[in-house]
């Protein structure tokens, strides 16, 4: 899947954090888990890491997913986490055409992740396997979608759910006239 991320730059920063805590590349990637050639391409700009990876690097460098992100810490009162709307996460395919905002927290990363998708007629999100027995569940708030999983397909219209198996190789298409959005739940 082809994805570029809509808001900052989070290669610059994690330079920056990794920096100020007098780490290498090598020595960053042996405490975090992630390789050292992924780490310099987000770093660069040339990768962006999934929520996972995201999740390793904030719990190795001990700072929370915002300081990664945007710097900025989302105003926690009491039990209530808050996030202005201008601070969600998105990520964008290459064409623009498809839109997630990452609902879930970071702490769910790996285990539930929570998605809005907005994909724009003729879009598509097109993935390869997640983790074995992974899997997803779409539930389409407007307008139309097309679902794959592996060699399976289903149209999914406005107040429906797909369930379908994450752990092959899947994808999400409108093939409407109209915008469509859905909520999308990735199990592991």
């Amino acid at each position: 899947m082809l994805i570029k991320q809509d808001l900052p730059a989070i290669g610059l920063r994690l330079r920056d954090l990794r920096k100020a805590r007098g780490m290498t590349l090598d020595s960053l990637a042996a405490v975090s888990g992630v390789s050292r050639s992924l780490l310099s391409q987000i770093e660069r700009g040339q990768a962006n890491p999934t929520i996972a990876t995201v999740w390793n690097l904030t719990r190795t460098l001990e700072i929370e997913l915002t300081d990664l992100v945007d710097g900025k810490r989302i105003e926690n009162r009491g039990r209530i986490e808050l996030t202005a709307a201008s601070f969600v996460p998105e990520i964008r395919t290459e064409d623009g055409r498809c839109v997630m905002r990452i609902l879930s927290s970071a702490d769910a990363a790996g285990q539930a992740e929570l998605y809005l998708l907005t994909i724009e007629p003729g879009g598509e999100l097109v993935s390869e396997a997640h983790a074995r027995g992974s899997c997803e569940h779409l539930t389409v708030l407007e307008g139309q979608l097309t679902v794959t999983s592996g060699t399976t397909t289903a149209n999914v219209t406005t107040g429906g759910i797909a369930r379908y198996p994450g752990d092959v190789a899947h994808a999400i298409r409108n093939h409407g006239s109209d915008r469509a959005e859905a909520l999308l739940v990735v199990m592991a």
